[in-house]
């Protein structure tokens, strides 16, 4: 019989996508009151990969990752992924913005094997965690680089994310090594 461990606390990343500025600014300060100061930023990525998002969203959609300073149990995903839902809905009420949804937030998680994104919608390849929301293993850590799945977005593919997702995991790197106070 295997014994029990708790999960090695992980890094919480926030994919935020949005075409209007003061969303960005909007979603950073909501996610960092509700947990912690941002600790990396990614560079705005252009979100030019599919227009799935378009009829809601806009055209000349942007990316930008957040990575908040502490770390988190990977079973908190359930409840980020529901909250996110929620600042969504917020943030498309009251902004104005002629768009149904003028953000998006794709809450998950990094750890130093892999990222793992938080959905509402279920897949083969997802695992349901609970009140509707469903984890994927979107990347791995492997032979020094991020490596994606068949599945995997195509956005996600791309090697200024994983520059990106490497510079978190090397941050999560240095938290670890503090200990539980980090």
């Amino acid at each position: 019989m295997g014994e029990i461990l708790l999960p090695t606390p992980c890094l919480y990343i926030v994919a935020v996508s949005s075409r209007h500025d003061d969303a960005f600014q909007w979603a950073v300060e909501k996610i960092a009151a509700a947990s912690s100061p941002c600790a990396l930023k990614s560079p705005f990525f252009q979100f030019s990969e599919t227009d799935y998002y378009e009829p809601t969203m806009g055209p000349e959609l942007r990316k930008q990752f957040i990575a908040m300073q502490d770390l988190i149990d990977p079973a908190a995903l359930t409840q980020i992924k529901v909250q996110s839902n929620r600042w969504e809905h917020d943030y498309s009420s009251g902004a104005g913005h002629p768009e149904t949804r003028p953000l998006n937030l794709d809450p998950g998680y990094l750890t130093l094997g892999k990222l793992v994104l938080a959905s509402t919608k279920d897949h083969s390849h997802r695992i349901y965690l609970a009140d509707g929301i469903y984890a994927e293993g979107t990347l791995y850590y492997k032979d020094k680089r991020w490596q994606h799945r068949e599945w995997t977005f195509p956005d996600y593919r791309r090697e200024d994310y994983h520059a990106f997702f490497s510079r978190c995991r090397n941050y999560l790197k240095g938290q670890l090594r503090k200990g539980p106070s980090a």
